[in-house]
């Protein structure tokens, strides 16, 4: 095993527990990834994300057949493989069933109300994508349509996909997006937040430039 290949491992088996740590990956839902060169390691399917040992991730290429092993990738390994054809900025990728995402992809509600500055800075918003089938090519075609323009997307009835350039970044994301998420929950129990005006979010993204 190649020495960049082993840190890979390393990085996904590492965040895949802080991950469990933090109540974002239940059980053996969810999956992760990273590019490497031409190919991409994929965690296995069935595997759990808290307790990852390299055994538990593959490489595959970019058509999806495993390369050098006899175990399973995961059955949601198309939809990493259409991110990483859209985004040439993106090296790692988590699909995780976060309880308060989920929840927000269950009631099939985007998360594109300006209510927290920090949420408009890093996200603008996160989009819904419509039902598919887990594992399914309808999946892919109705998630995939969103990954030009963000990186974090909710989907339907399901749980949350997130990709950044590297694993702290992409961890941070799907961190601040439960957040954002949670707070947006407990909101709604209060009456429904307070939203932030045209010109303030206009103000929130001038900082951006």
């Amino acid at each position: 095993m190649s020495e960049d290949l082993y840190k890979l491992k390393q990085e996904l088996i590492e965040y895949g527990k802080l991950c469990g740590q933090k109540n974002l990956t239940p059980g053996t839902s969810g999956n992760m990834s990273a590019r490497f060169n031409d190919k991409i390691l994929i965690t296995t399917s069935g595997s759990a994300n808290e307790f990852l040992s390299e055994e538990d991730l593959v490489l595959i290429d970019f058509d999806g057949h495993v390369i050098d092993s006899n175990k399973k990738a995961s059955s949601e390994k198309m939809l990493h493989v259409e991110f990483y054809k859209k985004r040439q900025d993106i090296n790692y990728i988590l699909h995780m069933h976060s309880p308060y995402l989920s929840t927000f992809a269950t009631c099939r509600i985007a998360l594109d109300e300006p209510v927290m500055p920090e949420n408009i800075f890093y996200f603008g918003q996160i989009p819904l994508a419509d039902y598919g089938l887990p594992s399914s090519f309808d999946l892919v075609e109705k998630t995939a349509k969103y990954f030009d323009d963000y990186d974090v997307v909710l989907m339907a009835n399901h749980g949350v996909i997130v990709g950044d350039k590297d694993i702290k970044s992409a961890y941070l994301k799907l961190e601040m997006a439960e957040g954002y998420a949670q707070v947006l929950f407990n909101t709604k129990l209060l009456g429904g937040p307070v939203l932030l005006n045209k010109q303030q979010v206009d103000e929130i993204n001038s900082l951006k430039k």
